[in-house]
């Protein structure tokens, strides 16, 4: 395995107190989750390209780390999608680490997010994939999406999708917003929370 570049500090830097909601909560004004929201023009100023960098070159450690100690063979590829640091673990045997509808995925990806904002003392929105696990569900999501669009503009009537995670649903609302005659809200609480695809009225 090729170990990303390492970057270390005299000290750790202390985590910032927890705010109300987490990284991924619903902020209620615009019913939208917080990665959504962070997405929107001008919601929020971008994160630095060093501190992406260097929230990359964190994660990476830590999952060469994680993959040395469950003896996984994997590489870590390292890259800046927008204004969030992506990873990703690609080659071979990876299943264990995705798990049952990427369940074990979200659970390291949270993991990933705590080590990385223990050591820069930012709260992170890193983005991990495991052996494309993310981008083959961001492709059938976006062909659902288009599909349940089309038929709530014939119909006229709303559709409830299937209750997904954060970054499942901020893939869905991407492609409705980009679709003329309908529109999409979340609602429910974790883990129940849900896209409705709606029709303009």
């Amino acid at each position: 395995m090729s170990a990303p570049q390492q970057h270390t500090t005299d000290s750790t830097p202390a985590l910032p107190d927890a705010d109300a909601a987490s990284d991924d909560a619903l902020v209620e004004a615009a019913d939208l989750d917080t990665d959504e929201a962070a997405e929107a023009p001008g919601a929020t100023a971008p994160r630095g390209e060093a501190l992406l960098v260097q929230e990359g070159d964190v994660a990476g450690d830590y999952l060469e780390r994680l993959l040395d100690i469950l003896d996984v063979d994997g590489d870590i590829d390292l890259d800046v999608e927008g204004d969030r640091a992506s990873v990703a673990i690609v080659g071979g045997r990876l299943d264990d680490l995705i798990g049952q509808d990427g369940a074990t995925l979200e659970a390291l990806q949270e993991l990933t997010r705590l080590a990385v904002a223990q050591s820069t003392g930012v709260r992170s929105r890193l983005m991990l994939d495991v052996g494309g696990f993310r981008a083959k569900r961001r492709a059938d999501l976006t062909a659902l999406a288009g599909e349940t669009a089309r038929r709530v503009s014939g119909s006229g009537q709303p559709e409830r999708l299937s209750p997904m995670n954060p970054f499942e649903r901020k893939v869905v609302h991407d492609v409705i917003a980009g679709i003329a005659g309908v529109h999409s809200e979340s609602e429910g609480e974790e883990p129940n929370r849900r896209v409705v695809v709606l029709p303009d009225r």
